[in-house]
């Protein structure tokens, strides 16, 4: 890990220490860490960045589990997530309840880190080298080859998780 390891959500710092997960940290301005313009200004393949999107159950007690898919896809979140969750209904996580949930904002989620929740990664994401991840906030990025994410508690690698837009 570079020496940008104090710039991370100290949640993700805790993560990457405790999972033994190594990647680099690179920092982001923070007016651009939404996917398209991160990847325009910092020349990077929408298909080698990811998104970690919260999805919560409609029904309570609310469940929740934290979708890592690329940019260049959309989370299936009406089919398989539900399937996964076993609910019916299931969405997108509001901004407050995933900054309630993760003390992270949108723009900046990450698997690394996160309370104890189910962490479903793409099959998609693993064919890449290297990918980028939010690094807790909207001001770092964690680059790093996805086997690492298989060190995370709670994760599984699902098929089709994220449908190509």
């Amino acid at each position: 890990m570079t020496n940008l390891i104090a710039l991370l959500h100290p949640a993700v710092q805790q993560g990457l220490e405790r999972c033994a997960i190594r990647g680099e940290v690179m920092e982001c301005d923070p007016n651009l860490a939404d996917t398209a313009a991160f990847c325009e200004h910092y020349k990077f393949a929408p298909d080698q960045t990811c998104n970690a999107i919260i999805a919560a159950t409609k029904t309570e007690p609310v469940k929740y589990a934290c979708c890592v898919i690329l940019a260049t896809c959309k989370l299936d979140v009406n089919k398989k997530v539900c399937s996964l969750l076993e609910v019916k209904r299931c969405s997108f996580a509001s901004a407050e309840q995933t900054l309630e949930l993760t003390n992270m904002l949108i723009g900046g989620v990450t698997p690394i880190g996160l309370p104890d929740l189910p962490i479903y990664v793409d099959a998609a994401v693993m064919n890449n080298e290297r990918v980028v991840l939010g690094g807790g906030n909207r001001c770092t990025k964690i680059l790093l080859n996805p086997a690492e994410l298989k060190k995370l508690p709670n994760m599984q690698v699902i098929e089709q998780l994220g449908l190509p837009r």
